[in-house]
């Protein structure tokens, strides 16, 4: 059957549903669901997804979507389709460009506000938490001493698992179950469920829906779906164990989709010598 939604594990429909600005709602209400603050973020400024490093010899981050609300606070959101090695080693990188981008010139005490970094992961991570944790869907992840107290409440990763997720439509509770749902089975769609019923949620099936894009928009996410699915078929053979095999072709065929080589480093761990030589 036809797929009459767009799949938001691709890049295309990724940012589609949460990185346009007509999508800030829909990030918004995303974020508050997930973060569950007393305080909810009230509006949210997209900035530039490309971080330079201090200097030309340092390398750059490119986030799929990057943002601060009204307080300053900055919000990383990513999605990571594919294991990688030193992928928690990336994403404490990616963290620290949010925080020297607020240093100040002149004199300035070092206050910051708050980064949150925020990866949803088509995969379960192996080397992390304890037997009991290895199903959870979120993980939360804040600077503590020996004791298990938060010593820096400023810098939070939140990691959702979303293999790990299979509550059932009837089973849905909170609105981030809403979104986690929605997330992991829009492509699946044939109408919208009745739990979705608000507005909100149809803003997000309306953006989501196939027929309302114009040819260009069709051309790209047809990409992206070729990406994803060239990935994806990578990853059910070599890369299941991180072979090189696996690495070395997942980057070729970016490489013939022309993906910029910074992604191809991001999804494959690969460096950007290994990739000039294919």
């Amino acid at each position: 059957m036809k797929a009459k939604y767009i799949n938001p594990y691709t890049d295309f429909g990724f940012k589609k549903i949460f990185g346009e600005e007509a999508s800030k709602p829909l990030l918004l209400d995303f974020l508050n669901a997930l973060l569950l603050q007393p305080n909810k973020i009230v509006d949210l400024t997209f900035k530039n997804n490309e971080q330079l490093g201090q200097t030309d010899s340092d390398r750059k981050a490119i986030y799929d979507i990057y943002c601060e609300n009204d307080k300053g606070e900055k919000f990383i959101v990513e999605l990571q389709k594919a294991k990688q090695k030193y992928f928690k080693d990336r994403t404490i990188y990616y963290s620290t460009f949010p925080i020297r981008e607020q240093a100040e010139k002149g004199e300035w005490n070092y206050k910051l506000t708050s980064v949150y970094c925020v990866g949803i992961l088509d995969f379960t991570f192996d080397d992390y938490g304890t037997e009991s944790e290895k199903g959870e869907v979120v993980h939360t992840i804040k600077l503590k001493n020996q004791h298990g107290n938060i010593f820096y409440d400023k810098l939070t990763f939140i990691y959702l698992e979303m293999p790990n997720f299979n509550t059932s439509e009837d089973a849905l509770t909170t609105r981030l179950d809403k979104w986690l749902y929605f997330i992991k089975h829009l492509e699946d769609f044939q109408h919208i469920p009745n739990i979705f019923k608000d507005e909100i949620f149809n803003t997000a099936f309306e953006k989501a829906e196939l027929a309302k894009f114009g040819q260009a928009e069709l051309d790209k996410y047809e990409d992206s779906l070729k990406v994803y699915r060239d990935l994806k078929g990578v990853i059910d053979t070599a890369f299941d164990e991180g072979k090189q095999e696996g690495k070395m072709e997942l980057a070729k065929i970016m490489k013939e989709n022309n993906e910029p080589i910074e992604k191809i480093v991001k999804y494959t761990g690969l460096t950007k010598q290994e990739i000039s030589k294919l």
